[in-house]
């Protein structure tokens, strides 16, 4: 018989790594007719609204150094159940992230701006999704809406 006065142990809650990749701090100013007129600051004002509601902690970081990323990712299951990411440009050339994403023990979401396959040819190519439990893309900021609510689903076990 358990004593009435202990509490239940309060589960922590899930904790996602969000990380932008290269030039998206540019978001706004940069290439219009393909990234809108968001910043990121809006982005990441709304990825913690969406947050909240989903009931999630967000850590978010914007690198253009590939390291950095790789060494994000490859610390980031001691602190995070998952990581939501856009790794802009290097979603096309880096093993580096790619393998860091396979080789990391938590669920990534891939998510892009744009559509990714409506662009140029090499654009078409993502090295970084085959090691991602799925991947959002073309539709603005809501990709990043939509990937936080999936990838909070999947690690808060609801």
């Amino acid at each position: 018989m358990k004593p009435k006065n202990l509490r239940k142990a309060s589960k922590k809650p899930v904790r996602l790594l969000v990380v932008h990749g290269p030039n998206l701090q540019l978001l706004g100013s940069r290439e219009r007719h393909i990234y809108g007129d968001v910043t990121i600051k809006v982005i990441n004002r709304e990825l913690q609204a969406e947050a909240r509601a989903c009931g999630v902690a967000l850590k978010i970081v914007q690198s253009n150094h590939e390291g950095k990323i790789v060494d994000l990712i490859g610390g980031a299951s001691s602190s995070y159940q998952g990581i939501l990411i856009n790794p802009a440009a290097y979603t096309h050339t880096s093993v580096a992230i790619r393998d860091a994403l396979a080789a990391c023990s938590i669920p990534a979401v891939e998510v892009h701006l744009s559509n990714i396959y409506k662009r140029e040819d090499f654009r078409k190519v993502s090295l970084t999704a085959p090691a991602c439990v799925g991947q959002i893309s073309g539709f603005g900021m809501e990709s990043y809406l939509l990937g936080l609510r999936a990838l909070a689903k999947l690690t808060s076990g609801n």
